[in-house]
């Protein structure tokens, strides 16, 4: 009954929706639920495709596994106070780096967990590196464990379990000839990894790291050059190359980003990794529209149960302060029609991107609005970090002269990270909300161009 709250299954007190699946995939099932008062066995028997009727709220139903590591690059340390409580946790639990996406680095991996794994076939995970030389990556986690915990990962590779990796990059820290060194090093240890992303450092204005600082356009160039060459000598030695930069760095260095053909299946789009380009690609219409697609867990079990599981909360999802996986989402406009023109609202980063692609498409009547980022500050350009302080700031210097279309990658259920929400904002200006997709603005532009010559 709606209401309900399952205790156990089948006598067991499951520690995740992983599994829970596990658990009530039969055809009998036996249930401990809290009703009211009072505690109920329940036996239940359903047909082969039959809803088992629970609904699932989290991933995780015990406590998350947090982060003991204090890497003086993390972007947690660089937020400013008063900022919503679950911005500030960090996690570090595998079984979130195989559902979502988030990144682990092993130091709290066990032999249990690694049993776990295994056994379930969790793959792929997804790995925080920087770099395999001890002394380097237990010197950037600040974690003597640092040091040794990416054995793990050697014997889960052995063990066929998929690794996607990730190189935070910070200029004077990890690039020029440890950058080498670490590539060097993951082709000798690790050659089946996945694909390895090379991401540069977040920096904010709270950042009280003295190290930390932001690559400039040279810099930025050289690591372009460098990686360039280890991924010629990684198809060489391995007969394919896993090794890609993130979008800022091409921004950075003012270049243009590389063809889709240079990202294989575009595994960590999520990570700012060819999201350039899938966009770019998308609005142009010349390559699928990756964005928002569902896969891994969530994809199979949404096919094999009727179970809505689709919305699942990630219970790190803030933390990550990154992009996710865009779940559509209804226009929502504070008038039923408006006859302004229409204006896109963006990060710095994004700006320029999308007006080279605007008058590509022939939708030059289009303004952009660049946004700013002064509430972080630093190098946060991103349109995921976008917040109504900064968009607000923005409309009000526009006089709210346009019908402004938003992303929906900096909302979090209609708020923004610094706790404005979406309903303030659209009280003041016309509003609507988009996927963050190159097909979705393209149909929104396009139907505004035929609402134009239908009057």
């Amino acid at each position: 009954m709606v209401g309900d709250r399952v205790m156990s299954v089948n006598g067991v007190v499951p520690r995740d929706i992983l599994e829970w699946q596990r658990l009530v995939d039969a055809d009998e099932v036996d249930i401990t639920v809290v009703r009211g008062r009072e505690t109920l066995e329940l036996e239940l028997t359903r047909l082969p495709g039959e809803p088992l009727g629970v609904s699932i709220s989290s991933a995780v139903f015990d406590r998350i596994h947090t982060c003991d590591n204090h890497c003086e690059f993390c972007f947690i340390y660089q937020l400013p106070k008063g900022m919503r409580r679950s911005l500030y946790m960090k996690d570090d639990d595998y079984r979130l780096s195989f559902l979502f996406g988030n990144f682990t680095t092993m130091t709290r991996f066990t032999e249990a967990d690694l049993e776990r794994v295994i056994d379930e076939r969790l793959s792929p995970l997804y790995v925080s590196i920087h770099s395999p030389e001890p002394h380097v990556r237990s010197d950037m986690l600040r974690n003597v464990r640092g040091g040794f915990s990416l054995r793990w990962m050697k014997v889960l590779l052995d063990n066929d379990i998929q690794i996607r990796a990730q190189i935070v990059l910070c200029p004077g820290v990890n690039d020029g000839e440890v950058l080498e060194s670490t590539l060097a090093g993951l082709l000798e240890q690790y050659p089946t990894l996945e694909s390895i992303a090379i991401v540069p450092l977040g920096l904010s204005k709270f950042n009280t790291e003295d190290r930390m600082r932001v690559h400039t356009k040279a810099e930025a160039e050289l690591v372009i050059e460098t990686v360039g060459k280890w991924q010629a000598r990684y198809v060489r030695a391995i007969g394919r190359q896993p090794i890609h930069l993130a979008d800022e760095f091409f921004l950075v260095a003012q270049k243009v980003v590389p063809e889709a053909s240079h990202y294989d299946d575009f595994p960590m789009l999520e990570d700012g990794v060819g999201l350039v380009r899938s966009f770019l690609d998308a609005f142009a219409g010349t390559g699928p529209d990756l964005m928002g697609k569902q896969s891994g867990f969530f994809a199979s079990v949404d096919i094999a149960s009727p179970t809505d599981y689709v919305r699942v909360v990630n219970p790190a999802a803030d933390t990550g302060l990154r992009s996710s996986v865009s779940v559509p989402v209804s226009l929502r406009v504070r008038k039923q029609t408006s006859n302004k023109p229409i204006a896109i609202v963006t990060g710095a980063y994004g700006a320029e991107v999308m007006r080279s692609a605007l008058r590509a498409e022939n939708f030059d009547e289009v303004t952009v609005l660049e946004v700013e980022n002064l509430y972080f500050g630093g190098n946060t350009a991103v349109a995921g970090l976008m917040t109504f302080e900064d968009i607000e700031r923005v409309l009000s210097d526009d006089n709210g002269s346009h019908l402004y279309l938003l992303p929906d990658v900096c909302l979090n259920d209609g708020v923004f990270l610094d706790g404005g929400t979406l309903d303030g904002l659209v009280q003041k200006f016309d509003v609507e909300v988009l996927p963050t997709s190159g097909s979705s603005l393209r149909d929104r532009l396009e139907s505004a161009k035929r609402e134009v010559s239908h009057v």
